[in-house]
C-alpha cells in the first residue's frame, strides 16, 4: 500500500458518529426503509446479528432516554435523516420521540437474531397499509448491502466488503489485515502530513468530549475519578501517561451515556477512535511534540488498530477497546522516537497482558475497559522502549508481532465462538427477567 491509499483508508475509516454506532447504524436502516416505503408506517420487523443486538442493548441513545436496537430503528423510522450518516441520531425532534414511544408501546418493532450474517448485520422490513420495503447495513455501519420496495430490488452488494479493487488506489480488507508494522512505519514516515490534517481533528475532537466528561457526571465517571489529583498539564511522564488513561475513560463516559457531542471513529467504533487517539494527544502536548510527528503517531495508531479490526472482524467477543489499545501501544512507542522493533515488543506485550477481555455489549462499564487497555498500552510502550517484551515461549505470544496478531484472531474466531454466544444469552436472560 502507498500513502494515497493509506489517506484514502483513513478518510473513510475516521469518520464522524453521535453516540454509540451500533445504535446509529439501526436508526439508519430504519431511516432509509421508511424512506423507501414511501406511505405511514403499520410495522416494523428488524433482524440483527447477536452482536449487533448485545452493543445496542445497555447503551444511552444521544438526545432521549431510549435504549436498545428497537428503539434506535424506531428513532430512525420516525424521521431520521439519512443523509447524516452515522451523526444520524445527533438531531431527534420531539415527533420523533413521541412516535418512536408509540411504537414502543404499541409493540410495532419485533426483533430476531439472524443467523449466518456478518457481525455487523442489521436488516429492517417496514410494512405499511399497500407496500413494504427493507433496507440492510452489513460489513460496515453505513454501509447498505439491499435496498427494496416490494418485489424491485433497487440495490445490492455482498453481505461482506468486496477484496475486490474497483481502482488501483482502492483498499481491500485483506490488503489492510496482511500489513506489517515495518510497512506501516513506513509508509507512515513518508506521507505529508498536511494530507492528513483531519486525523489530528479527529483527535482534538475526541478531547473535547473527554474534557467534557471531565467536569460533568456521566455514566460511572470512571475518567473524572481517576483524573482527580492530575494536572490538566502533566508534569511527568507518569502524569501523562495517567492523564492519558483517565481523559479516554471519560470520553466513553459520556459516549456510553448518550452524550450529545460527536466522536471519531475507528473500525467502526468511537470507542476505539477514542482509545487510539486521545491518550497521543496528551502524550504530545507533554512531550511537546511537533505536529508533523504527532500526525504520523496517529496514523500509526489509527492503522495498527484496523489491521487487527481487519483480521479478527469489526465486532466480536473480544473487546474492540484492547485490540484498539494495541495501535495505542504502537502510537505511544512511535511518539517517543522508538523503533519498528520497539512497537513490535510492545504488541507482544499487549497480547501476553490481556488477551481474552469480553465484549459484553456497549454500555457505562467500557469506560473501564478502555482505562484498563490504555493502562496496559502505557506499560507495553514503556517496557518496548527498555528493550523488554516476553519471549515467545510466554503462553500465546508470538515471535514477533505478525504471529502475535495471528495468535489473538485465532483465539477470537475459533476461540470464542461460543462464549459471544454465551455472553449474549446471559444479556437477554436478564432482559426477560427485567420485563416479567
Amino acid at each position: 500500500m502507498d500513502a494515497q491509499q493509506f489517506l484514502q483508508l483513513l478518510k473513510k475509516e475516521l469518520m464522524i458518529a453521535m453516540g454509540c454506532t451500533e445504535p446509529a447504524a439501526a436508526a439508519l436502516a430504519g431511516a432509509k426503509a421508511r424512506l423507501l416505503l414511501g406511505e405511514p408506517i403499520v410495522r416494523l420487523e428488524v433482524r440483527a446479528s447477536r452482536d449487533m443486538v448485545k452493543n445496542a442493548m445497555g447503551v444511552g441513545l444521544p438526545n432521549c432516554t431510549l435504549r436498545g436496537i428497537q428503539a434506535a430503528v424506531a428513532l430512525g423510522a420516525a424521521g431520521g435523516d439519512v443523509d447524516n450518516g452515522l451523526g444520524i441520531l445527533s438531531e431527534i425532534s420531539e415527533d420523533q420521540k413521541r412516535i418512536a414511544t408509540r411504537f414502543a408501546a404499541e409493540n410495532t418493532v419485533t426483533l430476531a437474531l439472524a443467523d449466518d450474517v456478518p457481525p455487523v448485520y442489521i436488516g429492517v422490513t417496514a410494512f405499511g397499509a399497500s407496500h413494504v420495503a427493507e433496507a440492510v447495513i452489513s460489513g460496515e455501519h453505513n454501509r447498505f448491502a439491499r435496498l427494496r420496495r416490494d418485489q424491485k430490488v433497487l440495490g445490492e452488494l455482498p453481505l461482506v466488503s468486496s477484496n475486490h479493487q474497483e481502482s488501483e488506489n482502492d483498499v481491500t480488507s485483506d490488503m489492510i489485515a496482511h500489513l506489517s508494522l515495518s510497512e506501516i512505519a513506513e509508509a507512515v514516515s513518508k506521507i505529508d502530513t498536511s494530507d492528513f490534517d483531519f486525523v489530528l481533528h479527529g483527535a482534538e475532537t475526541n478531547l473535547a468530549i473527554a474534557k467534557h466528561a471531565m467536569v460533568t457526571d456521566f455514566g460511572l465517571s470512571v475518567g473524572k475519578t481517576m483524573g482527580e489529583g492530575l494536572p490538566e498539564h502533566p508534569t511527568s511522564l507518569n502524569e501523562a501517561y495517567a492523564l492519558g488513561a483517565a481523559y479516554a475513560a471519560a470520553a466513553s463516559d459520556a459516549r456510553m451515556a448518550g452524550c450529545p457531542l460527536p466522536v471519531v471513529i475507528n473500525s467502526g467504533s468511537g470507542n476505539q477512535g477514542i482509545t487510539v487517539s486521545v491518550p497521543l494527544l496528551v502524550m504530545a502536548r507533554y512531550l511537546d511534540t511537533g505536529t508533523d510527528h504527532l500526525v504520523r503517531a496517529l496514523c500509526t495508531s489509527h492503522l495498527v488498530a484496523l489491521v487487527l479490526t481487519a483480521k479478527k472482524d469489526r465486532l466480536s467477543a473480544l473487546c474492540g477497546a484492547f485490540t484498539a489499545a494495541i495501535g495505542t501501544a504502537c502510537g505511544l512507542v512511535y511518539l517517543q522516537g522508538g523503533s519498528v522493533e520497539a512497537m513490535d515488543r510492545a504488541v507482544n506485550t499487549m497480547v501476553g497482558n490481556l488477551t481474552g477481555i469480553i465484549c459484553d455489549g456497549a454500555k457505562g462499564t467500557c469506560a473501564l475497559k478502555i482505562y484498563s487497555s490504555v493502562e496496559a498500552a502505557a506499560i507495553s510502550s514503556r517496557l518496548a522502549l527498555k528493550g523488554i517484551s516476553p519471549s515467545d515461549e510466554s503462553g500465546i505470544v508470538g515471535k514477533d508481532a505478525l504471529q502475535s496478531f495471528s495468535y489473538l484472531t485465532q483465539i477470537s474466531h475459533e476461540g470464542m465462538e461460543q462464549t459471544d454466544r454465551t455472553i449474549l444469552a446471559i444479556m437477554m436472560g436478564k432482559q426477560e427477567l427485567c420485563t416479567r
